[in-house]
């Protein structure tokens, strides 16, 4: 009698291959389904998989610039808030200096606007050397070059200048000795903090807009890194539902075939 064989029957060996094939896919399709990636590794879809490695280093790179334009543009607005204080307290002493250029006025009146004159003058000094971030200070001339933040993945950079609010600079040109004790100083003194005001309101504008720059263009590059990964997704990110509805149909077959 003859005898047959899964070795020797056609039929047989051709619904071993399709049940065969009918795993390679489930195992494609489950694998697809677990990492929620079509092109996993660079043996689904080599030239995909290259491409999508090339866009997630641009995506990290972009991280970095991200990192830097947030820490540029919190030290120039940290030397905004102090650069308004020297504003405001550059005010209150025009408002000093200008009391002390009457002539009528008391020794002891002149002595007391005097007093607090060289206070609110030195509280300059102050509110200058503590307007730092992250070891920046945009105001007391330790950064003779600004502030260099990064704009793209290649290294170029945006600048933002420092401006020096030192006593006796060139933007605060009140020096630290200067006085209202007499008439005359109260008249040379005021000459200086009026133009120390100009100054300094001209330079809070320079940072501003170096601020404003620097938010446009991390805004900028939140959008790009997002156009970056949402483009990365359209070439390896797998459809799930897709996925699930194949997967049951690959299941169903794979029962018909064990059958």
């Amino acid at each position: 009698m003859a005898m047959n064989s899964v070795n020797t029957n056609v039929g047989a060996m051709i619904a071993l291959q399709n049940l065969q094939v009918t795993n390679n896919e489930l195992t494609q399709v489950q694998s697809r389904i677990n990492t929620g990636k079509k092109v996993a590794t660079a043996k689904d879809n080599g030239a995909v998989w290259a491409i999508a490695q090339g866009q997630r280093a641009e995506i990290g790179a972009l991280n970095a610039v991200k990192d830097s334009l947030q820490r540029g543009q919190s030290a120039v607005d940290v030397s905004l808030a102090a650069g308004e204080s020297v504003s405001d307290l550059l005010v209150t002493l025009k408002e000093k200096a200008l009391a002390a250029t009457d002539t009528s006025l008391t020794t002891s009146a002149r002595s007391a606007l005097n007093e607090d004159f060289k206070s609110i003058r030195d509280q300059i000094a102050t509110v200058v050397s503590n307007a730092s971030f992250n070891g920046v200070n945009l105001l007391d001339g330790s950064s003779t070059a600004g502030f260099e933040a990064l704009a793209n993945v290649t290294g170029s950079t945006i600048t933002v200048s420092s401006e020096d609010m030192s006593l006796s600079g060139s933007v605060v040109t009140l020096g630290a000795s200067d006085v209202i004790d007499t008439a005359s100083a109260a008249t040379a003194s005021l000459a200086l903090v009026s133009a120390s005001i100009e100054n300094v309101g001209a330079s809070l504008a320079k940072l501003g807009t170096g601020s404003n720059s620097l938010g446009t263009h991390l805004t900028f590059v939140g959008k790009l890194q997002d156009t970056l990964e949402a483009g990365v997704g359209n070439l390896v990110d797998a459809d799930l539902a897709k996925e699930s509805a194949r997967l049951q149909a690959l299941q169903t077959k794979q029962q018909l075939g064990v059958q």
